[in-house]
């Protein structure tokens, strides 16, 4: 985490860094999981990303990140329910410029960046996806999002060997945007025991393999 880091804009001012997000939902020695929402004209202040991350869209609004460098602000207008993948970056900040509420997770893959140990690369699964029967909606080399579309009462089965996920849900049985995270084998069904249609993303952390 960031805030309160000092640092030097081309300028020459100085600029007390802000955090990634705004709360977080989820802590521990893999992954951290953030929200940001913000309404039309509001912005997340500067900030630095030390981990690789990905941003799932909860509710999508056009932004545009502007770059303490002075690079050009890059545009960008997410789909609900999307899933990107972003490197560690220089410091930016994020503007809502659109007339309805933005809103995400950010996701923060430790074991890549913070708490960084080594090459976890070489355990990774390979390009076969490990959950049979869900559609891929993001691939990486580092992750893999599968979308979760349960009707009322269905039941989803995941193998015994599965790797680590993390869950965030879209809609339905569980508060949008609510979200855990389920080590190698812990997650065994996904059950939608109300009545109205469950959407959600499982976010298989690819380059973890089977460790815990």
């Amino acid at each position: 985490m960031t805030a309160g880091q000092i640092v030097t804009a081309p300028s020459g001012e100085k600029i007390v860094l802000g955090e990634i997000g705004q709360t977080v939902l989820l802590d521990n020695p893999r992954v951290r999981v953030w929200e940001v929402a913000l309404e039309p004209g509001e912005f997340q202040p500067w900030h630095l990303h030390h981990n690789p991350y990905l941003v799932l869209n909860l509710e999508s609004s056009p932004c545009h990140m502007d770059w303490l460098n002075g690079d050009p602000p890059r545009h960008l207008e997410e789909s609900v329910g999307g899933v990107i993948f972003r490197p560690p970056s220089p410091v930016h900040m994020l503007t809502n410029d659109g007339d309805k509420t933005y809103r995400n997770r950010i996701v923060e893959l430790k074991d890549l960046g913070e708490e960084a140990v080594g090459d976890l690369s070489a355990e990774s699964p390979g390009t076969v996806a490990t959950v049979p029967g869900l559609p891929v909606v993001f691939d990486s080399d580092e992750t893999r999002a599968y979308g979760v579309v349960l009707e009322p009462g269905e039941q989803l089965a995941l193998p015994a060997d599965s790797p680590a996920f993390v869950h965030i849900a879209l809609s339905g049985s569980l508060p949008d945007g609510d979200v855990s995270y389920h080590p190698p084998g812990q997650l065994r069904t996904l059950t939608n025991a109300s009545g109205t249609r469950y959407l959600g993303r499982l976010i298989e952390l690819k380059y973890l393999g089977n460790h815990q």
